[in-house]
């Protein structure tokens, strides 16, 4: 009877379980038909639309996430110089000074965090070299270079040629030494009317043209043979200078200076050609005009202003279309390249007049470590081409020395000092 019962048991707890199971199996086919006969409640135009919205998002994500990628890897080997330099070469937009041009309400913004950029950036070893800052060579002038002069006075042009360089150093860093040379042609003006002033004062030259050769590498006694012309009236053959500079060429930093070579044409017949050799000289600028520069700086503030006031440089008269010029203010600490600032176009002119006041938030410890360097730029208004150096202006405090107008400028107080500087190439 036991037996029985539990048997009986066992079997009506089967039933329930075939009961329970038949059930479910009955319900799958019904879900499977409703989650099948499931349909969208919008057109075929809408659903396209949300697929290309949800494609173009796709592919703004992915050209945002490109970006960084690109930003960081060129951004990565900058990190030792904390990103003063871009990777092109040219001040980071977020530098370590804050600059402003000058509007009728100005804000000044005080940066704290200057101070601390600026204090790495003088404790660094190593600095950023800037172009045409100084010629000065640390080497022993060596070497010769062999060039051709010659004017035609049918055709009215002014022939170089340079031939080849001889005896040129080998660099200590690279043991090699990669030349090219540069050819500049400097006129003087010499009237009767001046010639009272270039007694008191040196006479200015104007630069125009200039020329380059070609690389030769790896080659202490290179062969050029490059040849260049240029259309000058037979009157202004006696006031033109012709300077040859020879250079080793660097990818990666500026141009190294190997010497020069200068030729006055005014105690020289080139009616014929006519070959020279000549020993390379230590490097020299020349006067190429004069800017009218004030220098204020505000204690309270930490703001340093720096006014472009004039620029006194001579006119090209065998160009006939027209040149403008402007100017390049950079604020250099520890020869580091900071923000600069530009000024606007302006027609050439021997006095061009420009009345602009750019202004640099700098901390008070470290203006008497810094320089600036104010660079002119000359463009042609009626063609495409690239700007052309016209001369640069450096004046400060240094290591060594310091300039009158620094010093009268921290002297007083609040009070713009206005002096004329040199432009020099």
């Amino acid at each position: 009877m036991v037996m029985e019962t539990q048997v009986t048991v066992n079997g009506e707890g089967q039933t329930d379980d075939v009961i329970r199971w038949q059930r479910d199996m009955s319900f799958l086919p019904t879900v499977d038909l409703s989650i099948g006969d499931l349909r969208m409640p919008f057109n075929e135009e809408v659903k396209y639309c949300i697929l290309g919205i949800s494609v173009t998002l796709f592919l703004i994500a992915m050209g945002i996430l490109v970006w960084q990628l690109y930003r960081y890897c060129s951004q990565a080997p900058k990190e030792p110089v904390d990103d003063l330099l871009s990777s092109d070469g040219k001040p980071a937009k977020t530098g370590d000074l804050h600059t402003e041009t000058q509007r009728p309400n100005v804000k000044v913004e005080k940066l704290h965090e200057d101070a601390q950029r600026l204090s790495r950036c003088l404790s660094m070893g190593s600095h950023v070299e800037l172009p045409s800052l100084g010629n000065q060579l640390d080497e022993e002038v060596k070497g010769s270079l062999r060039f051709s002069l010659y004017y035609d006075q049918l055709q009215s042009r002014l022939v170089v040629t340079v031939l080849e360089a001889r005896g040129l150093p080998v660099r200590d860093f690279s043991r090699s030494v990669d030349p090219f040379v540069r050819v500049r042609l400097l006129w003087a003006r010499h009237d009767n009317e001046e010639e009272k002033e270039e007694q008191s004062s040196p006479s200015l030259q104007c630069l125009l043209h200039e020329w380059q050769s070609r690389i030769v590498k790896d080659s202490s006694s290179p062969t050029f043979g490059d040849q260049f012309s240029y259309s000058m009236e037979e009157e202004d053959v006696p006031h033109t200078t012709v300077r040859f500079e020879v250079r080793d060429f660097d990818k990666f930093s500026r141009h190294g200076f190997l010497g020069e070579v200068r030729v006055s044409l005014c105690d020289m017949k080139i009616s014929y050609p006519l070959e020279v050799l000549e020993d390379l000289q230590t490097p020299q600028k020349d006067m190429v005009g004069e800017v009218l520069l004030s220098l204020k700086y505000l204690h309270t503030l930490q703001r340093l202003e720096v006014g472009l006031l004039k620029i006194r440089a001579l006119p090209q008269q065998s160009k006939k279309d027209q040149v403008r010029l402007y100017a390049r203010i950079s604020v250099l600490c520890n020869q580091f390249k900071l923000r600069h600032q530009k000024s606007t176009a302006k027609t050439l002119c021997e006095v061009t007049v420009f009345n602009e006041v750019m202004m640099f938030t700098l901390p008070d410890p470290q203006i008497r470590a810094c320089c600036i360097v104010v660079s002119v730029y000359e463009i042609h208004a009626d063609r495409k081409s690239a700007k052309r150096l016209v001369g640069q202006v450096t004046f400060g405090k240094g290591k060594r020395s310091e300039d009158e107008h620094w010093r009268l400028m921290m002297r007083s107080i609040c009070q713009p000092i206005a002096k004329w500087h040199p432009l020099l190439i």
